[in-house]
């Protein structure tokens, strides 16, 4: 049965259970993974975010589910196959969220024909039945009225495959929709800053709820750290001695105008000059230029761009697309970082596996970190059946293989990008509409989203911010940083009518947010 989204609602559920069976920190992919397969099997389950849901890594990947060509390059099959597995599931479980995507690898050298045509049909035949087309190798000709934007001179054909494509932090907030519907429980402004013990084994944890400044203290069997990037802060937390085992990644995207890549079709570059996978992806109304990847020494869930991340994605446009770019065609700019497990004598984080890894401190801490979006289900059923075991939970079997998320609709046909993420729900945010009809005004004349949507994040997706509704329950951020710092005192206006606060909570809100957007402008 379904819990209440309503903070107060949910503060009260947390101040009258006693003890959760699994309380799971942090609100990414893997956090949100791990607590809707606990809270699917029947266990009483708390998850805690420090920020907003999906506030770092996981609201700033490539938009992929994908089993992952370049892992395959590596020899790590097995990684390939469970992703290629994942990548099925996503897409039948939230169609309204996961679609399929062609994609074009062009090749400059004859030898490459045969060479990347030949890993692609590996790549086909390791999806076992479970593929999004077959891959095929095309004319220059072909390649071109596909993407009609691709360098054109020395082209000697390419090669066509299919993986899937998604929004990020739509599907994350899916997954705390499904967590509720569950009987699960999330709170997002709530930091975790300590654990208590009792007898060396861990048995509550110490949170701040950062709107109210109140702290309480939650009382657990199980509890699994998903903070990604910030796993060993939470490590810390339990043994203060203990060893670092992440080695930080970062990497940044432009995203462009349409003009780029005009068509439906991406553009994947499996090996740059220094070795890198490059990717032009038609995403919404932009086009999504990435990644870097380069070793950072702190974790950050607002990093910037590198100047050496700006000159290479400039460099590598430049040299596989036109028209000619120039700084002011950027629209947003974005980084995130990479939790990677460390190696001993890795030379560079890309040369880090993706695979995740599971460790259990001696009080009884369940860290999972590694992996990536598409494992995201599988990591969190690894992570509960440990949880499980650690805190001898009653057994059940892990359902989320086949688990429809919040929103799943058999048909979107028709509908504009920004309707489809809905799914299920888009009758309620076109009843709000009739209701209010002032709602269906758009944000920003450059921006699709409506007032409405601004309404509906904030009763229905526990947005709190500014921020969070132009960043993740909306894209504006990650599509438009101009745009959505002009957007910013309209959304203000409104959210704080939805959300009864002062018009200086209003004014800092507009503040706050035309800071952070800065640093998404070129």
């Amino acid at each position: 049965m379904a819990t209440s989204m309503l903070r107060a609602d949910i503060l009260k559920t947390i101040g009258t259970e006693q003890t959760w069976d699994v309380v799971v920190i942090g609100g990414g992919a893997t956090g949100l993974g791990a607590a809707v397969e606990s809270a699917s099997r029947g266990y009483r389950t708390l998850l805690l975010e420090g920020e907003d849901f999906a506030k770092g890594t996981s609201s700033r990947s490539t938009k992929l589910v994908h089993g992952g060509v370049r892992y395959l390059a590596q020899g790590n099959v097995k990684l390939v196959l469970e992703a290629l597995g994942e990548r099925g599931r996503m897409l039948a479980n939230a169609p309204h969220l996961v679609r399929k995507l062609q994609f074009i690898v062009p090749a400059y050298s004859l030898f490459d024909l045969p060479f990347y045509g030949a890993g692609l049909t590996a790549y086909d035949l390791l999806a076992r039945g479970e593929g999004f087309g077959h891959s095929q190798i095309l004319s220059s000709k072909a390649v071109l009225q596909h993407i009609s934007t691709v360098r054109a001179k020395g082209l000697q054909g390419g090669i066509l495959y299919y993986d899937g494509q998604f929004d990020d932090t739509r599907f994350a907030v899916s997954l705390l929709q499904t967590l509720f519907d569950q009987g699960g429980v999330a709170l997002n402004y709530a930091a975790v800053t300590g654990f208590a013990e009792h007898g060396g084994k861990l048995t509550g944890v110490h949170v701040t709820d950062r709107e109210s400044g109140d702290t309480m203290e939650i009382k657990a069997k199980a509890f699994v750290n998903a903070t990604g990037v910030f796993v060993d802060n939470v490590r810390r937390m339990d043994e203060p001695n203990t060893e670092a085992i992440l080695a930080v990644s970062q990497g940044t995207h432009l995203v462009l105008p349409r003009s780029f890549l005009p068509g439906d079709t991406a553009l994947m570059v499996p090996k740059t000059s220094d070795g890198r996978v490059l990717f032009a992806i038609p995403w919404h109304e932009g086009v999504v230029i990435g990644t870097t990847d380069n070793a950072v020494r702190q974790s950050d869930s607002e990093p910037k761009a590198l100047d050496a991340e700006r000159e290479y994605l400039f460099e590598h446009v430049r040299k596989y697309l036109s028209p000619e770019l120039t700084a002011d065609q950027v629209l947003s700019i974005w980084s995130g970082q990479r939790p990677l497990v460390r190696k001993v004598g890795a030379k560079s984080t890309a040369a880090l596996s993706r695979d995740h890894t599971i460790l259990i401190s001696s009080s009884g801490l369940i860290t999972i970190t590694g992996g990536k979006w598409t494992t995201y289900r599988r990591m969190g059923e690894d992570a509960i059946n440990r949880a499980a075991t650690v805190a001898q939970l009653p057994s059940a079997p892990s359902k989320t293989a086949g688990l429809r998320l919040h929103g799943w609709t058999a048909d979107s046909t028709g509908l504009s990008d920004w309707d489809r993420v809905y799914g299920g729900d888009l009758p309620k945010v076109q009843a709000l509409e009739a209701q209010r009809p002032a709602l269906l005004k758009t944000i920003h004349p450059c921006l699709p989203f409506r007032l409405s949507q601004v309404v509906w994040g904030a009763e229905a997706e526990m947005a709190r911010t500014v921020e969070d509704i132009l960043a993740r329950r909306t894209r504006a951020l990650f599509l438009n940083a101009r745009a959505s710092i002009e957007a910013a005192p309209v959304v203000a206006r409104l959210l704080r009518e939805q959300l009864g606060h002062s018009p200086e909570w209003e004014a800092r809100q507009v503040s706050d947010f035309t800071a952070l957007a800065a640093r998404y402008t070129w």
